[in-house]
């Protein structure tokens, strides 16, 4: 699986050529997900070796990531999948927060959920939840990487590389002045960090960029009971029109955390040692994805996580899927309040050059999902960039069935965070060869 988060700022106002100044934050994640399912794993309260404030950051990037989430399936054309990575982009705005001030950082804050938070404290649980995200399993291998890299000429707080380099470990190097030479110095350390899963996240560097900030997220981990791939077979998914397709459709029966309620039944799928999970959901009959997402919030997403009970067995099916999916963020972050950020003149980045000439210019997001009999590969980036200018029963007793023949949602959580680090709505699974 990986992310890509990639942040472009835009300066407005060119005053001395020698500081024309733009920022370019690319965060890329691979993950293929590994754990296993606890009953309760709710709760945030209390997480071993976390600050104190980290459980509250938590639930506010949940927060912030299921409001993206809604937003972005609610302009998705019909039968379109879709895939968000909450983690991916919380902690790329926020490596872009330590650079802003005044309005444009008060309304970062609240956007992102963590009004009542100093820059400090953000920082220190962003900085222990991605340790606490290393799985320390030996089937699942995680890492993260952060880079920064500057135009020589730019003038860049101290400050703002001081806690970039501090809370999240970014590398600090020179840009290439040649404009090819810098493409191929960023393309290299993508492809490098998300294990040649991503070969290239730019087409060209405008030759007026003058710093690029890279963050790269590698998980990969299997399925701690996989599905046999001789029980797969084409079976018929129903779209939300009444229509139908077969599709290859994956089965697995053991005993698995189930959880039900009068709007969806739900099952929590661990990877390898059950640190890492897959929640599917399945909109009851009657009811549709759409129905689950206009109740998803922080509050009820911890309500439906402590609700799931072990069953035995539980019979699953479930579509093999694999797609990808990109969308420009811009617009639904000013709509959830991030507004100055993407003004020319009125944006404040003055954390990362006095001058006050950045802002944002566009935010793009993309993902990749294979989701297969062995386990979970996804693919997300996030491009931020920025230039230099001017201007599918029920069974027996003893059996739940859990038919996912319809379209669902599904979550990959951390267990003892309860982090959401990918979130997805599934319309029409494909599984092309």
């Amino acid at each position: 699986m990986k992310i890509m988060f990639f942040l472009y700022l835009k300066e407005s106002v060119i005053k001395h050529f020698a500081m024309k100044t733009s920022l370019i934050t690319v965060l890329i994640t691979f993950f293929v997900f590994v754990s296993c399912a606890k009953a309760d794993h709710g709760g945030l309260e209390e997480i071993p070796n976390l600050p104190e404030k980290s459980a509250q950051l938590i639930n506010a990037d949940n927060a912030f990531g299921l409001d993206l989430f809604s937003r972005m399936t609610s302009q998705a054309k019909e039968n379109t999948n879709t895939t968000v990575s909450p983690l991916s982009v919380s902690l790329a705005l926020a490596m872009t927060y330590n650079g802003a001030n005044g309005e444009t950082k008060t309304e970062m804050e609240k956007a992102m959920k963590l009004s009542g938070f100093t820059a400090e404290q953000i920082n220190n649980s962003h900085k222990a939840l991605v340790e606490a995200l290393h799985s320390g399993e030996p089937e699942v291998v995680f890492e993260i990487a952060n880079a920064i890299y500057s135009r020589s000429g730019m003038t860049i707080e101290p400050s703002f590389i001081k806690t970039n380099q501090d809370y999240y470990n970014a590398k600090v190097d020179a840009l290439p002045a040649s404009s090819s030479e810098a493409l191929k110095a960023i393309n290299n350390w993508v492809a490098q960090k998300t294990q040649n899963k991503i070969l290239s996240i730019l087409d060209q560097v405008d030759p007026h960029t003058a710093m690029i900030l890279l963050n790269a997220v590698y998980f990969n981990g299997i399925w701690k009971s996989k599905f046999d791939d001789s029980e797969t077979e084409k079976l018929p998914f129903f779209f939300s029109d009444g229509t139908s397709k077969n599709v290859p459709t994956m089965k697995l029966e053991t005993s698995l955390e189930y959880a039900s309620n009068d709007l969806f039944s739900a099952v929590n799928l661990p990877y390898g040692n059950g640190k890492f999970q897959m929640t599917v959901l399945l909109p009851n009959e009657g009811k549709t994805t759409k129905n689950v997402i206009s109740d998803l919030n922080a509050d009820n997403w911890r309500k439906w996580m402590k609700t799931f009970k072990i069953e035995n067995p539980v019979v699953v099916h479930m579509p093999r899927f694999k797609f990808s999916w990109d969308a420009e963020l811009s617009k639904v972050l000013g709509e959830m309040g991030i507004k100055q950020a993407f003004i020319p003149g009125t944006a404040n980045f003055t954390g990362i050059n006095k001058d006050g000439d950045l802002y944002i210019d566009k935010i793009i997001h993309k993902t990749y999902i294979d989701v297969n009999e062995n386990g979970t590969e996804v693919v997300a980036a996030t491009i931020v960039a920025s230039i230099a200018t001017s201007a599918w029963g029920t069974g027996p007793d003893l059996t739940k069935y859990f038919i996912v023949n319809r379209p669902f949602l599904f979550a990959i959580t951390e267990k003892t965070t309860g982090a959401i680090l990918f979130i997805g709505e599934i319309t029409n699974p494909e599984y092309p060869l």
